[in-house]
């Protein structure tokens, strides 16, 4: 297990500051990132914490699953890393029609 965990089901009210707190009541924190909305700026619900060690990211995943922080049920565990080869975007046209545009 690595040092990273991921943290679901925020509250659009989460802080930075509130998951430090959170997660340093039991082990050390690294880094903290919290992904933000590309167009509207806004957090999008997760984050993922870097602990200072597996043993550290372990008892999180033990201590805050299902714990509450700012009315939401928190989601804690292991981080996955994202599949080599870049990710989605379909782009193109839809093809098939059904009648659509047809004169």
């Amino acid at each position: 297990m690595g040092n990273r965990v991921y943290v679901g089901n925020l509250s659009y009210d989460t802080t930075r500051e509130s998951l430090e707190a959170a997660f340093s009541a039991i082990g050390q924190v690294r880094e903290i990132s919290i992904p933000t909305d590309r167009e509207s700026g806004r957090m999008r619900g997760f984050a993922f914490v870097t602990m200072g060690s597996a043993q550290d990211a372990n008892a999180v995943i033990t201590q805050l699953n299902g714990s509450m922080l700012d009315g939401r049920a928190l989601k804690v565990n292991e981080a996955q890393e994202r599949p080599a080869g870049g990710g989605g975007g379909g782009g193109g046209r839809r093809g098939g029609g059904g009648g659509r545009d047809r004169y």
